[in-house]
């Protein structure tokens, strides 16, 4: 296994270990006879994107999208040209609140990711029309290992919990440096119970700003 910066040096005894082993043979028979998202060679774009030193936010969704060709290894992005998910739709109409941005049609979040915005899924694939189908083959454990290393981090951090799964990970981030922002999921069973109004873009700007980090351009070009 290897990425292209500084995660790779930082994750290499995960890489080495059983658990993460036995993830790539799962991994190598379930692509030969199913229909797993994302693409492999797209598993780890989230951290060949954002860097371990180049984060400033953390986004935790809970497992790529599972429908034909909408995964494309960022939590809530979806390739360009796809049709918005309902749970993307949100979150631009949260944007809008705000921060006055009007939504765009494209779904992929790339741009935020190239900012230092690691947008993460606490499960790095996914079978088609199964969402959660790979829960338990071990990629908890490895991104479980990435919040507590970014939370070991002296640079303050945005984490951003969406939901009951992202907000049980709250247990992993114990650094106060960093800033923790909490809400419902964007899905439409639960934006109205406390995602819209939650102000996640200006908090964090606030936040980087603050610090004297570099504030992020939120706005998705079409």
């Amino acid at each position: 296994m290897k990425i292209n910066n500084d995660w790779n040096l930082i994750l290499n005894d995960e890489f080495n270990k059983d658990y993460f082993k036995k993830i790539q043979s799962f991994l190598d028979k379930a692509y030969k006879e199913k229909h797993i998202f994302p693409p492999r060679d797209e598993i780890f774009k989230a951290f060949e994107l954002s860097s371990y030193m180049d984060t400033k936010v953390v986004i935790l969704g809970q497992d790529p999208y599972y429908n034909y060709g909408q995964a494309q290894g960022l939590s809530f992005s979806v390739n360009k040209g796809i049709k918005l998910p309902p749970s993307l739709r949100n979150i631009y109409k949260e944007m809008e609140n705000d921060l006055g941005i009007k939504p765009s049609k494209n779904g992929s979040l790339i741009s935020w990711a190239s900012q230092g915005v690691l947008l993460l899924n606490a499960c790095l694939t996914v079978e088609e029309k199964k969402p959660n189908s790979h829960k338990s083959i071990g990629w908890q454990i490895f991104t479980d290992k990435i919040i507590e290393t970014l939370n070991e981090r002296k640079e303050p951090l945005v984490f951003i919990l969406r939901g009951n799964f992202a907000r049980s990970k709250k247990v992993l981030i114990t650094n106060s440096r960093h800033l923790i922002l909490e809400s419902a999921h964007p899905s439409p069973l639960s934006a109205r119970n406390g995602f819209f109004g939650s102000r996640p873009f200006s908090k964090t700007n606030e936040f980087l700003k603050r610090n004297n980090l570099g504030e992020i351009n939120w706005k998705i070009e079409d």
